[in-house]
């Protein structure tokens, strides 16, 4: 397992998120309803359900892309419900994406530089000029990340290669270096493992749990990979056509019929375990 000093920028700074009541529609389509659900500091909490269930549309309403039209979305107390993406990056919030956000011709080290650049005090001019405050917060910057978050997710023989170059799983370790860069408040997965082989789930997993262990950073992550969800999770959510139908303990929700109704169309919770343990023996 990776080691982090205690000093590390992460360390005790989780937050609290509070769901309550949202819904978002889309003209006459409902995409979310009534929507409400924690996420406690320095915890793992899994958003699942079918396709089409509203993950997305949740995901999206938390990190400042849609504003839902009821409800109200709190994190550690504030209100956030109407600020945008980059005031709540500001606070503490970073996300990473489903299909990889990376500039592909840019290295390693560079684009996980530019997670940091938005908390920067230089300016943009200053920034190019390379002079003064700017050199001295970059020259700090780089060594952060080569000490605190390179090494971390063991990436540094990679760090001066362009992003195009590397394997899906490298590409998506590199996308969630970013979002630390960011000294994220609240960790936004959106499908960390999606499209990885077994090697590279198990590798993003333990990245995952020791971003919680170490950084103690508060993680919500949307992802279909229920074995792995079921492993690393504190709480699940379960969504489905927009509505909460079940939450709680992993070992809860697996036993839940109507989580079992929605991913099998038969309300059997029996089966539907069989069908996770299945599906991880043949990941």
């Amino acid at each position: 397992m990776s080691t982090v000093s205690a000093s590390h920028p992460g360390s005790g700074n989780a937050a609290r998120l509070e769901v309550d009541g949202v819904s978002l529609s889309f003209g006459g389509l409902k995409a979310l309803r009534d929507v409400s659900f924690e996420v406690e500091p320095g915890s793992i909490t899994a958003l699942i359900g079918p396709n089409g269930a509203g993950k997305t549309s949740m995901f999206n309403c938390i990190s400042g892309f849609y504003h839902p039209q009821a409800g109200t979305i709190r994190f550690d107390g504030t209100d956030v419900t109407r600020m945008h993406a980059p005031q709540r990056a500001k606070l503490g919030f970073a996300r990473t994406f489903q299909n990889i956000a990376l500039f592909r011709g840019m290295t390693v080290l560079d684009n996980i530089k530019l997670g940091r650049h938005a908390h920067m005090s230089t300016n943009v001019f200053q920034a190019l000029l390379y002079w003064g405050r700017a050199s001295r917060e970059e020259m700090e910057l780089r060594e952060e990340i080569e000490r605190r978050i390179i090494d971390f997710l063991e990436i540094a023989h990679i760090r001066h290669m362009p992003v195009a170059s590397l394997s899906y799983g490298l590409q998506k370790r590199v996308e969630l270096a970013r979002a630390l860069a960011m000294r994220p408040r609240i960790l936004m997965l959106d499908e960390p493992v999606a499209g990885m082989n077994r090697e590279e789930t198990e590798d993003m997993a333990r990245f995952i749990l020791d971003v919680k262990e170490e950084w103690g950073t508060t993680i919500l992550m949307v992802e279909h990979d229920m074995g792995m969800v079921m492993d690393i999770s504190d709480h699940v959510v379960v969504l489905n056509f927009g509505e909460v139908i079940a939450r709680g303990l992993p070992r809860e929700v697996q036993a839940d019929p109507r989580v079992a109704e929605a991913y099998l169309g038969s309300g059997d919770p029996a089966a539907l375990m069989a069908k996770l343990k299945a599906g991880s023996e043949a990941a």
